[in-house]
């Protein structure tokens, strides 16, 4: 699906993190400036210290920018008091983890009606809308298990269901496959640009060369700043991989062989 070219899903303005005392600062983002509109599938990437994981805390509202400003469907989160921030989280985000984080003692159904369930969701639509999202998911077969009948990759992929069943304005995946086998990353990560096919807009960021390849854009960090940008447009995924090993080497991260 296209991205929108209206207002931006998320735009972050000139954010900072700062951490330590007066004598001893670390910047952990220093000035960091991006939009990302409806529709569009980004990876964040860099190397270890680079800021990645505190941009996508900020965006998460699980940590606040020092300075700085960032919308979500044009409202400023970084304005929101605390008593505001679990409604806004339960309602415009969708998380998966690089560990699924399902509940041990509810089966996948209910892991992913939980989801509607605090959003108030009449219950009338729950059962439907955890078919319908388990579906797209590949994982009916597994909706009665708990996650201890599960593979891995089962269980990240009902996690992706339990992000997604709420309809949230943004998607954010953190290292979604740094637990998962080959064969169990491509799964996951087909189911999620299946998604953003049918219009989800997903951030995710990842260490993985391979995972970042499924994205349509690669946002570099370094040093707490936007580094480089790339932009898959026509090219296949072996070619926008190439593309993106090439800015990892350069940068001195690591990379993952297209499998």
């Amino acid at each position: 699906m296209a991205p929108s070219h209206s207002r931006p899903v998320l735009s972050c303005q000139d954010v900072e993190k700062l951490y330590g005392s007066r004598n001893n600062v670390t910047r952990a983002l220093d000035g960091v400036s991006f939009d990302v509109a409806s529709g569009e599938y980004i990876a964040i990437m860099g190397p270890s210290g680079s800021g990645k994981t505190t941009m996508l805390n900020c965006v998460s509202t699980i940590d606040r920018p020092t300075s700085g400003h960032i919308y979500v469907d044009g409202q400023d989160i970084t304005a929101l008091r605390s008593s505001q921030l679990s409604r806004f989280r339960r309602e415009r985000l969708g998380f998966v983890f690089q560990d699924s984080n399902l509940l041990d003692t509810l089966t996948a159904r209910e892991n992913i009606a939980l989801a509607l369930t605090i959003n108030h969701a009449p219950a009338r639509e729950v059962p439907g809308r955890v078919e319908d999202v388990a579906a797209r998911l590949g994982v009916s077969e597994v909706l009665d298990k708990f996650p201890h009948q599960m593979s891995g990759g089962q269980k990240q992929r009902v996690a992706a269901a339990r992000a997604i069943v709420t309809n949230p304005s943004l998607v954010l995946a953190d290292e979604p496959t740094g637990a998962l086998d080959s064969k169990n990353s491509r799964r996951l990560l087909e189911s999620l640009e299946a998604l953003n096919a049918e219009g989800a807009t997903i951030i995710m960021v990842t260490h993985d060369s391979f995972a970042a390849s499924y994205a349509r854009r690669a946002l570099f960090l370094k040093d707490g700043r936007i580094w480089s940008e790339i932009v898959r447009g026509s090219k296949t995924r072996k070619q926008f991989f190439d593309e993106i090993m090439d800015v990892v080497s350069f940068l001195g991260g690591e990379g993952a062989d297209v499998r």
